[in-house]
């Protein structure tokens, strides 16, 4: 389903829901004394609102820089494994082609094989793995000769553990990111407080007015937990990262 209708669904069947809700507490519920009500309920909804609003903000903020986050580190992966090719061409014997071909092979395994796996939690095959390890062992047992060769061997070593250092990142963000299940439900548990049950306790407005207040406050508070649920994922959802950096870095192999 498009984010943007799966994101109006939940804002307008969060809003109905708050202003039957609505409704229904001041039509057929306890009256009396709701107008006494509103200084004490608003110190109360001041307070707790405020808490919701900062746990919201924090956990958007979180997510928001680990999409950015997952973006640069492959970015960052996908340069390097470049770099290191450009830097094992200097190398001698067989050792160019290898890491060339072995560098082709393992970014076509990241786009073709690991995204997938990456979007839908899936587990991530191992090829990737061994292509990187033979990647390494081939500029490991080149045998060089002279300054500039030892420093073309270095900078491949180097660009490969920034390769490795990428692709752990990668895979820790797409495996241990997201939002655990204490704080959706502290987030789901604060949002009825401060969306439904709070607002109900307020009296002195028309029925009319008082719905449209509880149905909005409660559709903007699910709009941010829809933003939320999408975001927990970088490679997946409405703020998906693509694989883009691996289809540019192998068109600078080719």
């Amino acid at each position: 389903m498009n984010i943007f209708v799966a994101g109006a669904l939940w804002v307008a069947g969060a809003a109905v829901v708050g202003g039957l809700i609505a409704y229904l507490v001041r039509r057929f519920g306890w009256d009396e004394g709701r107008p006494d009500n509103n200084d004490a309920a608003g110190q109360v909804f001041t307070i707790v609102g405020g808490l919701h609003a900062v746990l919201v903000a924090f956990v958007l903020i979180s997510l928001f820089d680990s999409v950015g986050s997952a973006s640069q580190d492959a970015q960052t992966e996908a340069d390097s494994l470049v770099a290191a090719t450009w830097a094992a061409d200097a190398l001698p014997g067989d050792t160019k082609d290898r890491v060339h071909q072995l560098a082709v092979a393992y970014a076509r395994t990241v786009e073709e094989q690991e995204w997938p796996r990456l979007a839908d939690g899936g587990a991530i095959p191992a090829t990737g793995w061994t292509q990187l390890d033979q990647m390494r062992q081939a500029v490991a047992a080149a045998d060089v000769d002279g300054d500039w060769e030892i420093d073309r061997k270095t900078e491949a070593s180097n660009q490969l553990w920034s390769v490795y250092q990428a692709r752990q990142q990668r895979l820790a963000n797409s495996g241990g990111g997201g939002v655990g299940a204490v704080v959706w439900f502290a987030l789901i548990l604060g949002s009825l407080i401060t969306a439904i049950l709070l607002p109900n306790l307020f009296g002195g407005t028309r029925l009319a007015a008082h719905v449209i207040i509880v149905s909005t406050l409660a559709g903007t508070i699910t709009l941010l937990l829809f933003a939320i649920h999408e975001l927990q994922n970088p490679f997946s959802g409405g703020a998906k990262v693509p694989p883009e950096a691996f289809t540019t870095a192998l068109d600078r192999l080719a």
